[in-house]
């Protein structure tokens, strides 16, 4: 049976529970096992699954309920990888007042928010994702999302010379670890029926918008700037080894340009031009973009940009309190059409509702009336384009 015409969606994360973060902080302090944090979640990642289901959404994931946040849930399940706040990787910075003052200037919340950095031989401890995909299919018959951290973020985010040298020589090497771990993972996902992997991206708008520094606070020690199409090729490069041959499975790649504050202000702003050389060189699917806030430019860039197959189309900004009409989503779709067909058109919000576990960026009840806007709006899609 053919798949109905513009399937919506969501980018991963949804708002936890206040409950579920005190077993979070709890986990983390080493007062509770992952698997005893992990029996807690099931009950959030049954709320998650309702409300994307109560919404009329196609195609769900567990709404990232079991993560720290959207990279850093991989210290749970690699040996290797200690988590690190913010402030934490302040050691390590050369420069400390500049990193400071960023963190003032893009409104980050330093102690709420952590990465995973290699201290030692990075090393398969439990799955990545399987457990969620597992426990997310025995309990919906939609269609189903697993988003990962995409290779080229987990090296970037993990890599800190002086501490990560001890098991690495360069992050080149560290790199193919996580090619390696990905490519596993992903192949088992796939076996076990995902319908869609999704690698998350977001840095690679900062490569060419991020101004002086080469790294966010997202991405460990800051360090000089490096040569943005470098950086861009060795990502493309790094994507494409992970997915190579795989079948059986959609794969997408998501780019944004942040995700931690409601000041607009504080996150990047830039169209996707830059990006769309490296976008055409990727073995993927599709690709999943923000386009519901002014910061990401216009759908336009796309006028000339041929071998993208399928748009994952951001119509609701999951920051905002307004809600999004149909009629203004219908809009914007109906300007993707212009370089898109309606079979290569999805529907989602231009990132997760809850990205940061302790920094959710909007509430379930608002998160909720966006997604039901996004399938009324596809209804309406349905009826003109089928």
């Amino acid at each position: 049976m053919a798949e109905e015409l513009f399937p919506t969606t969501v980018v991963g994360s949804w708002p936890r529970p206040n409950w579920l973060l005190d077993y979070l902080k709890r986990k983390n302090r080493g007062e509770i096992s992952y698997e005893e944090f992990s029996e807690r979640a099931d009950e959030a990642v049954l709320l998650a699954i309702k409300y994307q289901e109560d919404a009329g959404i196609d195609i769900i994931s567990d709404g990232e309920q079991r993560r720290d946040n959207f990279y850093s849930f991989v210290a749970d399940k690699l040996e290797g990888i200690k988590l690190m706040t913010v402030a934490e990787v302040m050691d390590y910075v050369q420069d400390k007042s500049r990193y400071e003052e960023m963190l003032r200037a893009l409104d980050v919340p330093a102690f709420a928010i952590k990465s995973p950095v290699a201290v030692g031989p990075v090393k398969r401890k439990r799955p990545i994702a399987l457990d969620e995909l597992k426990f997310l299919k025995e309990h919906t018959k939609k269609k189903v999302k697993i988003p990962l951290p995409g290779p080229y973020m987990l090296t970037r985010a993990s890599w800190i010379d002086p501490v990560s040298r001890n098991a690495y020589w360069d992050r080149e090497e560290l790199a193919r670890e996580y090619i390696r771990l990905l490519r596993e993972e992903i192949i088992a996902l796939a076996e076990a029926g995902a319908d869609f992997v999704q690698l998350d991206e977001p840095t690679l708008t900062e490569v060419v918008y991020g101004g002086e520094s080469s790294q966010t606070f997202m991405c460990a020690a800051i360090f000089s700037k490096v040569d943005p199409s470098q950086e861009l090729e060795f990502a493309t490069e790094l994507v494409n080894k992970v997915v190579q041959g795989i079948s059986g499975v959609k794969l997408g790649v998501h780019v944004c340009r942040g995700n931690w504050s409601r000041r607009e202000e504080s996150l990047l702003r830039g169209d996707y031009a830059p990006l769309i050389p490296y976008f055409q060189e990727m073995k993927v699917d599709q690709f999943v973009l923000e386009f519901a806030t002014q910061r990401a430019g216009e759908l336009a860039v796309f006028k000339d940009a041929s071998g993208i197959k399928e748009l994952g189309l951001g119509v609701v900004n999951p920051r905002s309190d307004e809600v999004e009409s149909p009629q203004q989503i219908v809009a914007k779709v109906s300007e993707a059409l212009k370089y898109f067909d309606p079979e290569d058109i999805y529907l989602n919000p231009d990132c997760g509702f809850g990205t940061f576990a302790e920094s959710p960026v909007n509430t379930a009840r608002t998160a909720y009336q966006k997604l039901l806007a996004m399938s009324q709006a596809a209804e309406q899609l349905r009826k003109q384009y089928s």
